[in-house]
């Protein structure tokens, strides 16, 4: 019997480990594989042989894997290039060293790339024991074919929420008290976390990418909302720009290892927009940053849920020996009156390297924030909340696999 690998790669998320569960408890109820080995680091820690044995996990451990944020695995932003002919070979030499016929992939639209350039690489290379599997996860949701992806739905119900309790303190000065506040997310090229902060039914300014930033149109938006109520509740994506595409985000934006941009300071940018066009005297700025996608006590169910039975579904679908260079995606069911979802297979290559943008006919005109239609479909993910393991007052959590120095030891 064969081994399987599973790793993490890109931005992590609060529901990323839930796969990996997924993986693990599929393997121990139907053993397609000996070992369900752990690769620390991604790709990255692959090509280094640092793996451990998630084989035999507890269901005590599973459980708290479940509801243990970022990646316990560790991550990377490793970009595996198909001309690199020297990692492509070295990867297929290490799985066959450790006898790796499946390799799990958990991440964004890079991480697809990854499996699809080692699916083309067997391919043209006539190697049909070593398989590549996707497992999508990304909060930004910009993830092509599937209705939507894990770890989105978990940001989304932390937004509006924060939006809302934001909103009651905002709230409780009286009328003489004018003020703006700013609520960024994240969203480089795709606007569905701001989007999301309007489940709140509180915001009365949405900035997306989607639709070009006109300051003046802004400016007025939130003037009017002073004249009402003296008060404005605005949300803005990182990735909010101008029609000639320059990001309002303060600062010069530099680019990643895979030449995306990277962003922060628009909600400042913002503020200072509006005071120097003298709008309200005062604003307040929250950068929900790295929180929004490691917050995990008060996850979506649906999400964990899904998650985990995406792994597990993945691993169901790698008992095919054909079944490779493909991602597990989430279709919502449309023959039930509840929602529902079911999982299905497509080619990565269609997934990666494409961004799925929030739709333009979901925003309401004049920066005023989402339609129903919209709101129909963000609200059925957000449901739920996981019961959680508490230790010490606090939920427990997974100590990452790469600090317990439990790596096996290289062949």
């Amino acid at each position: 019997m064969s081994n399987c690998i599973v790793a993490q790669s890109g931005g992590p998320s609060s529901v990323i480990n839930a796969t990996v569960a997924g993986i693990v408890m599929a393997n121990q109820l139907n053993p397609l594989y000996e070992h369900v080995y752990g690769g620390l680091n991604g790709i990255e820690g692959i090509l280094q042989e640092r793996f451990v044995d998630l084989t035999r996990l507890t269901d005590h451990e599973l459980q708290v894997l479940c509801q243990t944020p970022a990646s316990a695995l560790g991550s990377c932003r490793y970009k595996l290039r198909r001309d690199n002919v020297e990692d492509m070979e070295e990867i297929f030499n290490i799985m066959e060293k450790y006898d790796i016929e499946t390799m799990f992939y958990t991440g964004g639209n890079d991480s697809m790339d990854t499996v699809a350039a080692l699916s083309e690489y067997a391919a043209s290379h006539n190697i049909e024991n070593r398989r590549f599997v996707g497992c999508p996860k990304t909060i930004d949701n910009d993830l092509m074919i599937t209705d939507h992806a894990p770890g989105f739905a978990s940001s989304a119900k932390f937004i509006a929420t924060t939006a809302l309790q934001c909103w009651q303190d905002l709230s409780v000065y009286p009328p003489s008290r004018r003020e703006v506040f700013i609520l960024e997310t994240m969203g480089r090229d795709a606007g569905w976390l701001a989007a999301s902060a309007c489940l709140s039914g509180i915001v009365d300014v949405l900035i997306v990418p989607e639709v070009s930033f006109d300051e003046d149109k802004v400016m007025d938006r939130i003037r009017e909302c002073i004249e009402e109520n003296a008060k404005c509740f605005v949300v803005i994506s990182e990735g909010a720009h101008y029609a000639d595409g320059t990001y309002i985000a303060a600062g010069e934006a530099r680019n990643d290892l895979f030449g995306h941009a990277v962003l922060g300071g628009a909600g400042k940018a913002l503020e200072q927009m509006i005071l120097d066009n003298d709008v309200c005297p005062r604003c307040k700025v929250q950068d929900l940053s790295t929180a929004q996608r490691c917050h995990a006590s008060e996850a979506s169910l649906v999400d964990v849920t899904e998650s985990y039975r995406l792994g597990m579904s993945a691993h169901m679908r790698s008992a095919d020996p054909k079944f490779t260079g493909m991602m597990v995606g989430v279709r919502r069911r449309t023959d039930v009156d509840d929602y529902d979802v079911e999982y299905f297979a497509v080619e990565a290559d269609k997934v990666a390297n494409y961004v799925r943008n929030f739709p333009t006919e979901w925003l309401e005109k004049n920066y005023r924030g989402i339609t129903l239609e919209a709101v129909d479909y963000m609200k059925p993910l957000i449901q739920g909340t996981p019961d959680l393991i508490i230790k010490d007052g606090m939920p427990e959590q997974t100590v990452p696999f790469y600090m317990r120095g439990a790596e096996i030891e290289k062949k």
